[in-house]
C-alpha cells in the first residue's frame, strides 16, 4: 500500500515537473519567436535595421511646364552594424572598403571631429550642435573625459578597436571615420550609416565586387538640370551647415539632408524639400535581404512653377554674349569704344503683374559641371559667379529722366510743351567752375535748340534736364524715384542689393567733411542718372514697369505658382501685389509715354534705327553712365511695349558697353519671341541696324 501511495506521488512530482516544462516551453517560444515578430525583436541569425529614405525634391518648372531642375535615380551605398560585425576580419573588410573608395576619388560620409592628417586637432566647429552633441555622447559611452586631446583620442580608439599596427597611417584614420560613424549607431538614435551616397555604375561594381559582410545598395535620387540657362537664379543644393541645420531643424530636417544653397532652391526650400520616410529592412546574418517594408513611407517635395520663360531666359543670354562679342571685335560705330565692355544683366518682367520673364547676368555658368568647373571658373574676368541681375548696382544714366519729368511736371516746374532751349554748356554753376554739358556738344559742338520735354527725352538732351532737375530739387527726385522703386527692394524672393538714390543724405553716408555737403550741382548731376544713384538691373526694369503702370509698382516676384508632386493639387499660387502707388499726373504720364515713343519715330530718336519699322509701337530711353573707372561708359535701356497697352517690360545694362541704344538689339530679339508666342505679332521683322 505504502509502497503504490510512493509511486503515485513519484509521477505526479514527474507530471507537475513535465507541465511546468511544458509552460515554460510555450512560454519561450512566445517571447522568442511569436511576440518577436510583434514587437521587433530578431529571431537568432537575423538582423533589423531601420533606414531613412529620403524624400524626392519637388521639380522646378518654367511658366510653360519646361521643366528646369528635376532628379535622377542614384545608388547609395549603407553599412549594416550587425551584418558586419558578426563576420570575421571586419576591420580588414573596412580598410579594404575605405582603400577602394579612396583610389576611386569617392568621399566617404565622415563626421568625425578630428583632422585626416598628424598634428591631429578638432574640426568640431565644422559639424552642426546635433553632430557635435553625439560626439559628446560617443565619449561618455565610454567613460572617456570629455577633455581628451586629438591626438590621445586617437591612440584610445586604435586600442579599442584593435587596429593592427602594420597599417599605414591613412589607412588607420580612414578605418576610425567609419567605425565613428558605426559606434554613434550604437549609442544614439542616428538611422543607419550611409557610406556614400550617388555612387557610379562603375565604382558601385567594383565595390560589390568586395564582397563586405552588411554593404548594402540603396536607391534614391539627387539633383539634375535640364537647362544650361539662369544659372544665376536657379541654384544649387548640397549638404547643410551648422547654421542650416539650427534654421531647419524646427521643420523635421534631418542632419544629412539637403537643402538650397543659392538662388530658387533657397528661396523655395520649404517647398521643394519632402518629408523624408523610414524604411525597415530584415536581414541574414551574411546580409541577404530577408523582409523589407515601410513603416513611414517619404512623401515628394512640391513642384514650383516659375514665371520665368525659359525660351526668352536662352534668347537673353545668347543675345547679350553675341552683342558682347561683337563690341569686343569691332568697338561701337567703327569705333574702340565698347571693346572694354565686361558683365551685364537683362530682366524682363510682366507690366501688371509683376512676374519675371527674365534674369540674365552675363557672363555665365553651368549648374550641370559647376564643381568640376568652380576653379576654373573663379580665376575667370569678369566673375562669373556674380549675379549682376540683382547684386551689382549701376549709375543709370538717362533712363532717369523720366523720373525728372515726374517731378519737373508734379511740381508744376515745366509742363509736357515748355520748351527750353539746349545752349551746350549749362552755366548755372560757372562761379563754382562746373560746366555741365549736353552730350551733343561734348561730341559735335551741336545743340538741340528749343525743344519741350518729349523731344528731350526721345533725344536724350542733358541740357533740358539739369534745368528741370534743378527746378524740381532734390527732394522731388528722390521721392519720385523711390515711389517707383529706384533704391528700393523690388521684393523678389533671391537677395538682392537695395543700391542707392542720390540725395544728401546717402551723400553724408559715403563721403566726411567737405566732401559730404549736398550741391546744387549733386542736385542737377542726379537729375540726369548720375551723382550718387546706383541701382540693380531688377530695380530698372520694375521701375519701367511702374512707368508703364502709371505710376502702380508690383511686387517682383519669380513664383507663378507651387503645385502637390502629383500635379493634381494647387498648393499656392501668386497673386500680384502692389507696393507703391505714384499718382502721376495726366500730363506727365503723357510726357513720358509719347517721350519713350518718340525715341522710334522721331528721326533724332536714340532707337529710331531700331525700332522706327518695328510693327508693335513700343517706349524706349537708352542711357549712357559714366562711372569713374576708366574705359568705356557704361550702357543702360529700358523698354515696354505695346505703347498702349503695355504687357512686358524690359531693362538691360552692360558694364563699359558704350552707349545704351545699342543693347536694342537684344530687347528686340526678346520682343520678337514674346509677341510671337502671344500671337501679337504675325511676322516677325528682320534686325534693323542703327545707323
Amino acid at each position: 500500500m505504502r509502497q503504490h501511495k510512493f509511486l503515485f506521488r513519484v509521477w505526479t512530482g514527474i507530471l507537475l515537473v513535465l507541465l511546468v516544462f511544458g509552460i515554460y516551453v510555450l512560454r519561450l517560444y512566445d517571447l522568442q519567436i511569436v511576440q518577436s515578430r510583434e514587437e521587433g525583436v530578431d529571431p537568432p541569425g537575423t538582423y533589423t535595421y531601420r533606414t531613412r529614405v529620403k524624400a524626392a525634391r519637388g521639380e522646378i518648372i518654367d511658366r510653360n511646364g519646361n521643366v528646369l531642375v528635376g532628379n535622377r535615380a542614384s545608388f547609395n551605398l549603407v553599412l549594416i552594424n550587425d551584418a558586419l560585425f558578426n563576420s570575421p576580419n571586419y576591420n580588414e573588410s573596412i580598410r579594404r572598403l575605405t582603400n577602394l573608395t579612396h583610389e576611386l576619388g569617392l568621399e566617404i560620409t565622415d563626421h568625425f571631429p578630428v583632422t585626416m592628417d598628424k598634428p591631429y586637432t578638432y574640426t568640431k566647429n565644422e559639424y552642426s550642435n546635433a553632430y557635435n552633441s553625439y560626439f559628446k555622447s560617443f565619449l561618455a559611452a565610454r567613460q572617456w573625459d570629455a577633455d581628451i586631446t586629438a591626438p590621445q583620442l586617437i591612440r584610445r580608439m586604435r586600442s579599442l578597436y584593435g587596429i593592427p599596427e602594420d597599417w599605414t597611417e591613412e589607412e588607420i584614420r580612414r578605418v576610425l571615420s567609419v567605425r565613428y560613424e558605426l559606434s554613434l549607431r550604437r549609442c544614439t538614435n542616428l538611422p543607419t550609416y550611409v557610406l556614400l551616397e550617388d555612387v557610379d555604375a562603375p565604382s558601385l561594381a567594383a565595390l560589390n565586387d568586395l564582397n563586405i559582410p552588411g554593404l548594402n545598395v540603396e536607391t534614391s535620387t539627387v539633383r539634375e538640370y535640364h537647362t544650361d540657362y539662369a544659372a544665376h537664379i536657379l541654384g544649387r543644393t548640397g549638404l547643410m551647415d551648422a547654421e542650416e541645420y539650427e534654421l531647419y531643424r524646427q521643420y523635421g530636417y534631418s542632419m544629412d539632408a539637403y537643402v538650397g544653397k543659392d538662388g530658387l532652391e533657397k528661396a523655395f526650400e520649404l517647398q521643394l524639400h519632402g518629408t523624408d520616410g523610414m524604411r525597415e529592412t530584415k536581414v541574414a546574418a551574411d546580409g541577404t535581404i530577408l523582409e523589407e517594408h515601410y513603416i513611414q513611407e517619404p512623401i515628394a517635395g512640391n513642384h514650383v512653377e516659375l514665371s520665368i520663360d525659359i525660351n526668352l531666359q536662352r534668347i537673353a543670354e545668347e543675345e547679350m554674349e553675341r552683342l558682347v562679342r561683337d563690341l569686343k571685335e569691332n568697338g561701337l560705330k567703327g569705333s574702340n569704344m565698347g571693346m572694354d565692355c565686361e558683365g551685364g544683366a537683362v530682366v524682363a518682367m510682366q507690366v501688371k503683374t509683376g512676374e519675371v520673364l527674365v534674369c540674365s547676368s552675363y557672363p555665365s555658368y553651368s549648374l550641370q559641371t559647376y564643381y568640376e568647373d568652380y576653379n576654373e571658373l573663379m580665376e575667370m574676368k569678369p566673375a562669373p559667379f556674380y549675379n549682376r541681375a540683382l547684386s551689382a548696382t549701376y549709375p543709370p544714366g538717362s533712363v532717369f529722366k523720366m523720373v525728372t519729368t515726374i517731378a519737373g511736371i508734379e511740381q508744376g516746374r515745366i509742363s509736357s510743351g515748355t520748351r527750353i532751349e539746349d545752349k551746350g554748356i549749362y552755366r548755372r554753376f560757372e562761379e563754382s567752375n562746373f560746366f555741365p554739358r549736353c552730350m551733343l556738344w561734348t561730341t559735335q559742338r551741336k545743340t538741340h535748340g528749343s525743344i519741350n520735354v518729349m523731344e528731350a527725352l526721345a533725344c536724350s538732351c542733358n541740357y533740358y534736364f539739369y534745368e528741370v532737375g534743378w527746378k524740381a530739387g532734390i527732394d522731388s527726385l528722390d521721392r519720385v524715384a523711390a515711389a517707383l522703386g529706384l533704391g528700393e527692394y523690388t521684393g523678389i524672393e533671391i537677395t538682392e542689393n537695395k543700391g542707392r538714390r542720390a540725395n544728401p543724405d546717402t551723400k553724408k553716408e559715403n563721403y566726411s567733411g567737405s566732401d559730404a555737403y549736398w550741391y546744387g550741382a549733386d542736385t542737377v548731376l542726379a537729375a540726369i542718372g548720375q551723382s550718387e544713384n546706383r541701382f540693380t538691373p531688377m530695380q530698372l526694369c520694375n521701375y519701367t514697369c511702374a512707368l508703364a503702370n502709371r505710376g502702380t509698382r508690383y511686387r517682383a516676384t519669380f513664383m507663378n505658382r507651387v503645385i502637390s508632386s502629383d500635379y493634381q493639387s494647387l498648393i499656392q499660387e501668386n497673386q500680384p501685389e502692389v507696393v507703391a502707388q505714384l499718382n502721376i499726373p495726366d500730363d506727365a504720364y503723357y510726357a513720358i509715354v509719347e517721350g519713350m515713343h518718340m525715341t522710334t519715330t522721331w528721326g533724332a530718336g536714340t532707337s529710331y534705327g531700331l525700332y522706327h519699322n518695328y510693327p508693335i509701337a513700343v517706349c524706349t530711353k537708352s542711357g549712357t553712365a559714366q562711372h569713374g573707372s576708366g574705359g568705356s561708359d557704361h550702357a543702360s535701356f529700358v523698354i515696354f511695349a505695346p505703347k498702349d497697352d503695355p504687357q512686358i517690360a524690359i531693362a538691360i545694362y552692360l558694364e563699359k558697353g558704350g552707349q545704351g541704344g545699342n543693347l536694342g538689339k537684344v530687347a528686340q530679339s526678346i520682343l520678337d519671341s514674346y509677341f510671337s508666342e502671344t500671337g501679337s505679332v504675325d511676322t516677325v521683322p528682320g534686325e534693323n541696324i542703327i545707323g
